[in-house]
């Protein structure tokens, strides 16, 4: 009985990490230093970078354009950052990208008490107004909408950069 129990457990167990292995990847911690590694990892390709909440009513109409939006443009990475300044929960966040379809993106959740720090390293201008997106270009220029994209916005965007490569 105790081996069955035992091996009913390890298979269990077995199940469970391979399914694992197949499921999105986990929210990222946001935190200082963060910005920089995401500007050096996209470096010389088009990145699109969206700021939203759970907590944010336009965010919810956003997130499932924006999901379409990746599955249209392939060829424009795509970063979204949870920049909510209530308690950011991680399940949440994770089951709205899930919903929107952004689970295959780049996905951050702000992990730092200190959120005006953050906010001053992405720019020091910023207030911590969502949703905001910011448009990287091959050569590194930043263009920052604030509030809601159009997408229109963003598919001219996304036409300049692929027809300059």
């Amino acid at each position: 009985m105790r081996r069955r129990f035992a091996g009913i457990l390890g298979l269990s167990i077995l199940i469970a990490s391979a399914s694992a292995l197949g499921a999105p990847a986990a929210l990222k911690p946001f935190e200082r230093g963060s910005w920089q590694r995401v500007l050096r990892s996209h470096a010389g390709r088009p990145t699109l970078v969206h700021f939203w909440g759970v907590t944010c009513g336009p965010c919810k109409i956003e997130l499932p354009l924006l999901g379409q939006f990746v599955k249209d443009h392939p060829e424009i990475d795509v970063v979204t950052i949870s920049a909510d300044l209530v308690p950011n929960l991680s399940a949440a966040t994770q089951s709205m990208l899930d919903k929107a379809g952004l689970s295959s993106t780049e996905n951050f959740i702000f992990g730092d008490g200190f959120v005006e720090r953050l906010r001053f390293e992405i720019d020091p201008a910023w207030q911590g107004d969502i949703p905001r997106t910011m448009l990287i270009s091959r050569d590194g220029t930043i263009a920052t909408i604030e509030g809601s994209a159009e997408i229109t916005d963003l598919e001219k965007w996304s036409a300049e950069q692929i027809s300059t490569h």
